[in-house]
């Protein structure tokens, strides 16, 4: 197995973004039914333009499969709720690994550089969202270091709560 390459996203990268992206998230699609569709707009619209974002993406034999959006503390973010939030801390979103790359630490490793990549800006914590759906990332938070700060939560919907993360560096 070669060596996972992680390296800021160049422009030539997009549609490769775009399709490990989609084909991640595609798992949720039954879940969500017909929000799905509004969801799948909704990350294309993030990646179309992600300033002031860094975008990351992890690299196998030059294929890409995986990738991570580094969101600045200072950010507006605008919520599918119509609501605005700006970030206290950095905030890691839209973390992706291809199907066919799952089980292989590219998640994490993805998540390692979103962490030291925070750290070095001088913050004191990264942030992060997810979903009871989204399980196996929200165990590797978990695993990770990273704790339950419901202060972060938002409701996009009645019963359907977006959970806030966060990871302490002191």
């Amino acid at each position: 197995m070669t060596e996972l390459h992680i390296r800021d996203a160049r422009p030539g990268d997009k549609a490769a973004i775009e399709d490990v992206t989609i084909s991640a998230y595609q798992e949720y699609a039954l879940v969500m039914q017909d929000a799905w569709e509004l969801y799948r707009q909704s990350i294309l619209g993030t990646l179309a333009d992600v300033k002031p974002a860094e975008q990351i993406v992890a690299e196998r034999d030059g294929v890409i499969v995986g990738t991570a959006l580094l969101f600045p503390a200072g950010t507006v973010i605008h919520r599918p709720d119509g609501g605005t939030a700006t970030l206290s801390w950095p905030e890691i979103r839209l973390v992706a690994v291809a199907p066919a790359a799952r089980g292989l630490g590219v998640g994490a490793a993805l998540m390692r550089d979103c962490i030291r990549r925070a750290r070095e800006s001088g913050s004191h914590a990264v942030t992060l969202h997810t979903t009871d759906m989204m399980a196996v990332a929200m165990s590797m938070y978990l695993r990770m270091g990273f704790v339950r700060f419901p202060e972060l939560d938002f409701e996009p919907a009645p019963g359907f709560t977006i959970k806030g993360f966060r990871y302490n560096f002191d």
